[in-house]
């Protein structure tokens, strides 16, 4: 890796002293490396120390180098920040945009990945406030390291414990890799929901929102790809810098894909497509009649768009199938994917439970990935967008 900028925050914890051998190897590995201290750090750990290690000169106060701009310019020109400790103050900080020092100035100036090493009491870190808090930064995509369980100050120990420098190093550079690692590469994502018309009025449809799909195009625009999102009824905004194509039915849906795909290197289909259409569409309102109590529909089935993509391809791309099911036990589940990504011929396929109160319209979701050969190769489970971004991850890494 050549070498970066790295901005390294440091908050007031007593794990405040870790934090200078987390500089230490940063700099050996070659990087440029600036300190960004509160107040409190400095009563941990002395600034000629982080000048010393950084080789570089600590910034602390939010209105030093103010003809630079300095509390924007740092942010701005580093490739990846780090925040190690991060106190459960620090933490909330992040999580609700404050600027009220040069490191929080610093975090919101920049585009680069953010890690994040948490450092408390456990009590502190089971605090729903916290949990609440470090859910809103995996949900901004922000990188989570630890922490651990272990021996904490005095005699506490549990779950609170700063990760070690070496990890949370490896994945500050991780995070830096992941996060243009699929730059020149162009991403087709279906999301949303189909819908088949009765009449002009009534429709046939599911209960998908598109959020897991639309967060897909935004994990994948935020890592570097060109994204097109084909979008059914969505009922979220298409992410900034993404190509949005609309479609209402799955025949819109089907004529869209085939259009955008021959360009993809990587198809994600995470819209819920109808399996079925109205045979005939009343060309106005199907009123109630009074003769009868019942209406009979006739149905007749869609094409099966992933199958016909998968079958079709014409160029080195890779597929990713959804399987939306309400099957509640995990093996029986797991046949019924393997049994659909050999029908369906993708190259991954994504399990996920739905129901009355999971899955669709939530913002959170827990999935299953496996590949052509019924493998599992990883699961994921938390905000939409960690689950794109662990999908992504698993897809790449098992290619």
């Amino acid at each position: 890796m050549t070498a970066l900028n790295v901005v390294v925050g440091i908050s007031g914890g007593i794990a405040a002293y870790k934090a200078v051998s987390v500089v230490r190897e940063l700099v050996l590995a070659g990087h440029d490396v600036h300190v960004v201290a509160t107040s409190n750090a400095l009563k941990f750990v002395g600034l000629p120390t982080l000048e010393a290690i950084s080789r570089n000169p600590v910034h602390t106060d939010l209105y030093e180098g103010v003809d630079e701009v300095r509390h924007v310019s740092v942010g701005q020109a580093a490739d990846v920040i780090v925040v190690a400790p991060a106190t459960a103050n620090t933490i909330a900080k992040i999580a609700t945009g404050q600027a009220s020092d040069f490191l929080g100035n610093t975090i919101l100036a920049s585009t680069a990945p953010i890690v994040v090493a948490p450092a408390m009491h456990t009590e502190m870190w089971l605090n729903p406030a916290t949990v609440a808090n470090i859910e809103t930064l995996r949900s901004r995509g922000i990188y989570i390291v630890g922490p651990e369980s272990g021996q904490l100050t005095g005699t506490d120990s549990g779950p609170g414990r700063m990760s070690e420098p070496n990890d949370i190093v490896a994945a500050a550079l991780a995070a830096v890799a992941s996060s243009r690692d699929l730059a020149g590469r162009t991403v087709l994502v279906t999301a949303g929901g189909t819908r088949e018309p009765l009449d002009p009025v009534r429709f046939i449809g599911n209960r998908s929102s598109g959020k897991q799909g639309v967060a897909v195009a935004s994990a994948a625009a935020a890592r570097g790809a060109s994204v097109v999102l084909i979008g059914a009824n969505l009922e979220v905004s298409a992410p900034a810098g993404v190509r949005l194509v609309e479609v209402g039915t799955t025949l819109e849906l089907q004529t869209a894909v085939e259009a955008e795909a021959t360009a993809a290197d990587l198809v994600v289909m995470a819209a819920a497509v109808a399996d079925y259409r109205p045979a005939e569409t009343a060309q106005s309102k199907i009123k109630k009649r009074s003769d009868s109590s019942t209406l009979e529909l006739r149905l007749e089935e869609n094409p099966d768009i992933l199958r016909g993509l998968s079958h079709n391809r014409s160029r080195d791309q890779l597929i990713v199938g959804f399987a939306a099911e309400t099957e509640p036990d995990d093996d029986a589940l797991l046949q019924l994917g393997r049994a659909k990504v050999a029908r369906k011929g993708c190259d991954f396929l994504v399990l996920n439970r739905v129901g009355w109160t999971e899955g669709f319209a939530s913002d959170r979701n827990t999935v299953v990935v496996i590949d052509k050969a019924g493998d599992r190769v990883g699961e994921a489970s938390g905000s939409k967008l960690s689950v794109a971004h662990r999908i992504l991850d698993l897809v790449f890494a098992a290619r």
